[in-house]
């Protein structure tokens, strides 16, 4: 297995985690941009997200931010391969919000 074929998993892995981190659906794509590095843009019940991935192996990690400005963030493992001309994964991890405008606790 190639050092692409490897991130590229690592990208779909990634956000995989990063969009299932949350208890709502989601459906996501990630490009890869450097090997173990990529950009996902995830569409779901909260709305649309766009984030940063990066993994190595079956570990990712993952950052991301909402349309409503909640940064989120999260971390999983996961499993990927291609079908046809895309890869596929699925992982399990955990995730939480980073920064969110709208709580009060962090409002002046």
């Amino acid at each position: 297995m190639n050092i692409l074929a490897i991130s590229r998993r690592c990208a779909v892995v990634c956000l995989t985690t990063f969009l299932t981190s949350c208890s709502s659906a989601r459906l996501g794509i990630a490009i890869p941009v450097v090997p173990g590095v990529g950009i996902g843009l995830g569409v779901g019940s909260g709305g649309v997200n766009a984030g940063v991935s990066a993994g190595h192996g079956p570990v990712g990690v993952g950052v991301g931010v909402n349309q409503a400005g909640r940064v989120t963030g999260g971390a999983g493992v996961g499993v990927g391969t291609r079908v046809g001309g895309a890869s596929v994964g699925a992982g399990v991890g955990s995730g939480g919000v980073i920064h969110d405008p709208d709580d009060p606790d962090t409002r002046k």
